[in-house]
């Protein structure tokens, strides 16, 4: 898992906010949105590199879509028949993806958001239909700041939403309309666990304020590990697909052939100065969603888990400055202060080494299993912690020192402190 790694720059596709001057020239501004450096789900400086480290990523701003653009109501033409759960898909069978379309775009949403600034600053994302008592998912980034947000239907129907939460953490948020439009439906949630790489998927939202757009593709990769973009922590498992996604797309639905939700789209990487889609997109898996969303509809927050440490994979150089015997494991370079880590003993870097030329990182813990499961790479602990609770103990099997032990860490929710970067 997150094996693959490039210096291509990740940025969020939904929340382009157009900001009008008070001389009456409109502008588009891009909004720039902080990135991590490091492949992590926990805070704290950055590391020496080891594997499992991206290179330096940097934000890519948003591009902004005129009001003009981001407000046009779009009507959806549609082909009659039913989508087939077993039928196999094939490019050439349109009357498939026609019909799959017809199935599932009446559970997805344009999402209008304006900002409290002079003379206003507007924004265009992509939702979908969560319940039918008029939940909506989409990205935090989408709303994040808004004075007002209108939903856009299938059918070109406008409604008032309300943001009932939201979470920083994993860029997602739910809002409420009154009513549904007319022949509008929830989407349902299928099991991101099951997804396969080479599957085929179907994108629809709202890329460029054109609404109603599907795309089509396949699940290029599954497992990978992104940045929030607000807080330091990373989102575990996205998945990563190559159907296009583009600014407006965020917070719609990566939909199987199934009509199932398997992800909320997220995020594109793109090369040179190019804002647009490159085959490369990132969506937040369907599994995050069952645990945060129904959390931010009661409480209006999610309580995610901590183990309060930062720091990479294993590769061959940090195993001979080691001296570890394979390149499996979660290398710890740094332990928080106070943290659930600190409290049950786990150690960070001691110390650096020469390997050929090379400075490594030494003496730090290597996690090679979580309650007994192996572990494979740092972004698969985190992965495995993430999907827990604050207050579960979890057993860390780590390496210290050439001897294998067991360490107890009682988790504890994420501090308010390390609520951005």
């Amino acid at each position: 898992m997150n094996t693959e790694r490039n210096n291509r720059p990740l940025f969020f596709v939904g929340c382009g906010f157009l900001l009008l001057l008070l001389v009456g020239a409109a502008l588009l501004v891009f909004l720039v949105v902080p990135n991590l450096l490091f492949r992590v789900a926990e805070n704290g400086p950055e590391p020496p590199a080891v594997s499992g480290q991206s290179p330096p990523q940097e934000a890519i701003p948003t591009l902004t879509l005129p009001p003009e653009e981001a407000t046009v109501p779009f009507t959806p033409t549609v082909a009659s028949g039913e989508a087939s759960a077993t039928a196999q898909f094939v490019p050439a069978q349109p009357d498939l993806l026609s019909a799959l379309f017809e199935q599932t775009n009446p559970g997805v949403v344009n999402v209008q958001v304006f900002l409290e600034e002079a003379l206003g600053g507007q924004g265009a994302g992509s939702g979908f239909i969560l319940d039918e008592q008029g939940h909506i998912v989409t990205n935090n980034h989408v709303v994040a700041g808004a004075s007002q947000v209108i939903v856009v239907f299938y059918d070109g129907t406008e409604a008032a939403a309300e943001i009932v939460g939201t979470d920083d953490d994993s860029d997602l948020a739910v809002i409420r309309v009154q009513q549904l439009a007319e022949g509008a439906h929830p989407l349902p949630l299928g099991d991101s666990d099951q997804t396969a790489v080479g599957e085929w998927v179907i994108a629809i939202g709202n890329p460029f304020g054109l609404g109603s757009s599907m795309t089509v593709g396949i699940v290029s990769a599954l497992g990978r590990t992104i940045a929030s973009g607000i807080t330091p922590f990373s989102i575990p498992q996205a998945i990563q697909t190559d159907a296009a996604i583009n600014p407006g797309n965020s917070g719609g639905p990566l939909l199987n052939l199934e009509g199932e939700v398997i992800g909320v789209n997220a995020q594109i990487a793109t090369g040179g100065a190019s804002r647009g889609n490159v085959g490369v997109g990132f969506a937040i898996p369907s599994n995050v969603v069952r645990l945060v969303a129904p959390a931010l509809i009661e409480a209006g927050a999610y309580d995610w888990p901590w183990l309060g440490v930062s720091g990479g994979s294993v590769n061959l150089i940090v195993m001979e400055a080691n001296n570890l015997e394979t390149q499996q494991g979660a290398y710890i370079h740094q332990v928080i202060p106070g943290g659930p880590a600190d409290e049950a003993g786990l150690q960070g870097t001691t110390g650096v080494a020469n390997v050929n030329g090379v400075e490594a990182p030494v003496g730090g813990d290597v996690v090679v299993a979580v309650d007994g499961q192996p572990v494979q790479t740092f972004d698969d602990m985190l992965a495995r912690i993430a999907f827990m609770n604050p207050g579960d103990t979890v057993t860390l099997t780590i390496l210290r020192d050439g001897q294998q032990r067991e360490v107890d860490v009682t988790l504890q929710a994420r501090p308010s402190e390390f609520a951005s970067p």
